[in-house]
């Protein structure tokens, strides 16, 4: 089959739909598909659209569905339009109707939509390539936090998390991330200046985040709304303990009962939980271990057996 996968985020982008876009390029491929992927869709035939992000990728659901009323439209629910705009933006629920199935990323995505929506979607677990733990720095409490400085997630709350640890406390947090925003960019720099345990490296390329991350006594990860961050599958990958904000997006990744979690927005909760993992050698263990027992979700194997099924449920309706 050819198949036009359509995501908002640019070419050279290393924001998380871009990465989903490609990967899920490779895989299909590997099925045995011709897939191009578009940021807008070129017109040119199709047998099937892959199209990531509701709203933003509106207009061309919406003329591949015109033209192709007879072809699978399979739309990925990836963030911001699963928690936020599929509530009330139009064009974002015009693409939920015009879609023959949905793809969330973990299993609480399920809740966000109507019975109807439900019956046709599939939850895909995002995979990541090998990834190799390395030790870690030995001089402090490592704590990376590896997301893009937007206001969903929350980027500067581990910052202001430092201020409520003790002075004798070895946490360091190291932040990797672009910042779209000129003034997020001058927000970071503005933390490391008040927070000295606070650096924030910017963006880094994928394989040197995940150097980074490989190294961490632990991930941060404190959004407001997370359709299924591929983060996440990479700390699990890497065997890195996470502390995640207790939001639908994480729970969805790491389970209902993990331990650690925070409630979103509190710093002070947050150092409380951070303190934890660096004082408490048993607490630390049992996140690994939990982690651990969520890693069969998200093998390549199994995305590429899910994607195959979601292209088939929409062949064979």
């Amino acid at each position: 089959m050819k198949i036009a996968i359509v995501t908002p985020a640019a070419v050279r982008s290393r924001y998380g739909n871009r990465n989903t876009a490609v990967r899920w390029a490779r895989l299909l491929r590997e099925l045995g598909h011709q897939v191009i992927v578009q940021q807008v869709w070129n017109g040119r035939r199709a047998d099937a659209m892959l199209a990531l992000h509701a709203r933003r990728s509106h207009d061309s659901i919406a003329r591949y569905a015109e033209h192709h009323p007879e072809c699978p439209l399979i739309l990925a629910l990836t963030g911001t339009d699963l928690y936020r705009d599929i509530r009330d933006d139009i064009n974002a629920q015009e693409s939920l109707d015009l879609a023959t199935h949905l793809i969330v990323l973990q299993d609480m995505g399920l809740r966000e939509l109507a019975p109807r929506m439900r019956r046709k979607t599939s939850v895909i677990y995002q995979s990541c390539g090998p990834v190799q733990r390395t030790p870690p720095v030995r001089s402090c409490f490592e704590v990376v936090i590896s997301g893009h400085l937007r206001e969903e997630k929350d980027p500067f709350r581990g910052a202001e998390a430092l201020s409520y640890l003790p002075p004798e406390s070895r946490i360091r947090i190291t932040h990797i991330g672009g910042a779209r925003d000129p003034a997020m960019a001058a927000a970071a720099k503005r933390w490391m200046k008040k927070e000295p345990r606070y650096t924030w490296l910017g963006e880094l390329t994928h394989r040197q985040a995940l150097a980074t991350l490989a190294r961490a006594r632990a991930m941060l990860i404190s959004s407001w709304m997370e359709g299924g961050a591929n983060v996440i599958s990479e700390a699990l990958t890497a065997g890195v303990p996470v502390i995640a904000s207790k939001i639908s997006g994480n729970i969805g990744m790491l389970g209902n009962r993990y331990r650690g979690y925070f409630p979103a927005g509190d710093a002070g909760a947050l150092a409380k939980l951070l303190r934890k993992a660096e004082c408490d050698v048993e607490f630390l263990t049992t996140l690994r271990r939990q982690c651990a027992a969520r890693r069969p979700l998200i093998s390549a194997v199994r995305e590429k057996r899910s994607l195959k099924a979601a292209l088939a449920a929409d062949i064979y309706l």
